[in-house]
């Protein structure tokens, strides 16, 4: 029997886990997969899905900058990758490709089962009107917050992102601030900029920090500014390594039929 052949697609990719973490989550099952980082050429991704089809692979991931590319090469997509207007986990189905998008379950599931947050009838605030923040929305929204934020550093595009789900909302009330204009103490803060890319400091009033607050930033493997202003107002701080992790077990689960335990992949990761 063939071995099952996956890829993760990006530009740059050699930074990538997910060929750990599928590796990973494929020996809980006693399963052999290859998972291999793909770099494809800024101006050749579709070029890249064409070779990897016709070369057999099953599957692929995607990282940035190709979010929206891949969105716009599906032939079918699942509800949340509409919602979110960018795909991260493609499905080779015949001659039809499969889009979905697995970020925005891989932060809630990381907040309600690693951080043990509850987020049904909380006051959320969501930093950036990015793609990572458009993943975000609608999965945050099905938790039923009391209230849902959207900040950034000009309201025109956290406007439209709120238009957009205004029908998904249901019992939440949907908000729209500046950096500078959110003046509230809120339960949890998602931080869905790349500001930590550059250590840039988010201008952020620190009274929206309390001690009960999971301030969460998407990024992993460093401390953001977001998180040292977070941590010095007392506030829980948690990166995005469960998130990675979470949206990688989604997209196996997608592929393979099978749900594995994200926590020892987690735990060796952060020893790693």
């Amino acid at each position: 029997m063939a071995i099952e052949k996956y890829a993760v697609i990006g530009h740059p990719i050699e930074h990538s886990k997910s060929p750990l973490i599928h590796q990973a989550f494929a020996r809980q099952f006693n399963k052999a997969i290859v998972y291999e980082k793909v770099l494809s050429p800024l101006d050749g991704f579709d070029a890249t899905l064409q070779r990897l089809r016709a070369e057999g692979y099953v599957g692929a991931n995607v990282t940035v900058p190709f979010k929206f590319e891949a969105f716009n090469a599906c032939d079918t997509l699942s509800a949340r990758a509409q919602a979110a207007g960018a795909v991260n986990t493609l499905t080779f189905k015949g001659e039809a490709i499969v889009g979905d998008n697995t970020d925005g379950c891989g932060l809630v599931n990381d907040i309600l089962t690693h951080q043990h947050t509850l987020l049904a009838g909380k006051k959320v605030l969501l930093l950036g009107a990015g793609g990572a923040a458009q993943g975000a929305v609608l999965p945050l929204l099905e938790q039923k917050p009391l209230q849902l934020t959207l900040a950034n550093r000009s309201v025109d595009k956290v406007q439209i992102m709120a238009d957009r789900f205004a029908s998904a909302a249901h019992q939440t009330t949907l908000q729209v601030r500046t950096f500078a204009d959110v003046s509230e103490a809120y339960d949890v803060i998602v931080n869905a900029t790349s500001a930590g890319l550059s250590d840039s400091p988010l201008a952020l009033p620190t009274d929206i920090f309390q001690a009960e607050t999971l301030a969460y930033d998407m990024m992993y493997g460093r401390e953001t500014p977001f998180m040292q202003q977070a941590r010095g107002a007392g506030a829980r701080v948690a990166d995005g390594l469960g998130m990675l992790v979470e949206q990688a077990a989604e997209a196996f689960f997608l592929w393979h039929g099978v749900r594995p335990a994200t926590a020892p992949v987690i735990q060796s990761m952060r020893q790693s």
